[in-house]
């Protein structure tokens, strides 16, 4: 099958970036399972299995996709689709705003990222492991750590702050933000139990996921899948978060403990030892792969070859009156 993958930004990526990630170990999967792969991206660092065609932006996006492919898979909802005369699907990476309604062959990243849009497709996000190492599930850990764009005020980094303090000689290991951010107008962090490492990536991050006794992960958002969650029990480090969006059909009681009281949350984190390691390592990889997520992903292209409509509706939001940050309480 020849394939192209269309998505904004530069790949590959090398440090914060989860779409790009994903659609990269998307294209790596498919073309090792035989398959004629393609990227259209704004620029390209190089790529062996695939080749690159650099988007011109001068000239309309579908006015650039020729009809040599099988099947297009936009990694967001492009204008015009309509015009396409190719077969195509697209994936909506995250919550999509107002009553914009999408096309009808968007595939969401979780069953609570589709039911929220009032459709029914959607395929789990899945990473290449060989590419994380085989963790040391034995190692010892000495920090929880909070994973996710701190900046972004609905990943409730301050929550996460405020858990920890709560628990008697721990500390948090922030991945994704500092202790000065002129972002959110000036906000200085001053705890002690609190470090920052800023916008990690590579053999920095997963180093970090080595020796950590947990993911805290407060968001005060429906949240549409959560990558930080699969790397985190891909290394042994169960999940203590709140109960919104793809959360709870992600963590089972196996795997960590949600709840959206700093309180609650506070006092499963002195239990964190009673979640096995191995038991989140094997869920992970086991269950989040780029090669099962590449095969759920064919079965769809093979749907949109056949004019086979993904959705029996139009997607949409329906939650039209949700808060900006939903509960969360001390």
């Amino acid at each position: 099958m020849k394939i192209l993958l269309v998505n904004n930004g530069t790949l590959p990526v090398y440090s914060y970036g989860g779409t790009e990630r994903v659609v990269w170990y998307l294209g790596k999967t498919l073309a090792k399972f035989g398959h004629d792969v393609s990227f259209l991206v704004d620029k390209s660092l190089g790529c062996e299995f695939a080749t690159i065609i650099e988007r011109n932006p001068e000239v309309g996006l579908i006015d650039q996709i020729s009809d040599e492919f099988d099947v297009v898979h936009f990694q967001y909802q492009p204008k015009n689709v309509e015009k396409l005369r190719v077969p195509y699907i697209i994936t909506q990476h995250g919550n999509s705003s107002g009553d914009t309604s999408l096309d009808k062959n968007t595939v969401f990243v979780s069953k609570n990222h589709a039911k929220r849009h009032n459709a029914e497709a959607f395929v789990y996000n899945g990473l290449d492991w060989t590419d994380y190492g085989n963790p040391q599930l034995e190692n010892k850990r000495s920090y929880f750590h909070f994973l996710g764009k701190a900046a972004w005020r609905v990943k409730n980094v301050k929550g996460a702050i405020d858990t920890i303090t709560k628990l008697k000689g721990e500390k948090i290991h922030i991945l994704g933000g500092s202790r000065l951010n002129f972002n959110m107008g000036f906000r200085f962090t001053w705890q002690p139990k609190v470090k920052f490492f800023g916008m990690v990536g590579g053999k920095e991050k997963l180093t970090q996921l080595q020796h950590s006794k947990g993911l805290v992960f407060p968001v005060r958002w429906h949240e549409p899948f959560g990558l930080a969650i699969i790397e985190s029990l891909y290394f042994g480090a169960p999940v203590f978060g709140t109960p919104y969006g793809s959360l709870p059909e992600l963590v089972n009681e196996d795997l960590g403990f949600l709840s959206n009281s700093s309180t609650k949350l506070s006092k499963a984190m002195e239990r964190y030892q009673d979640y096995n390691p191995k038991t989140c390592h094997d869920y992970a990889a086991t269950h989040f792969s780029a090669e099962i997520m590449t095969k759920a992903y064919l079965e769809l292209y093979e749907k949109a070859i056949q004019r086979t409509s993904l959705n029996s509706n139009t997607p949409q939001k329906i939650l039209k009156n949700e808060p900006k940050f939903l509960e969360w309480t001390s």
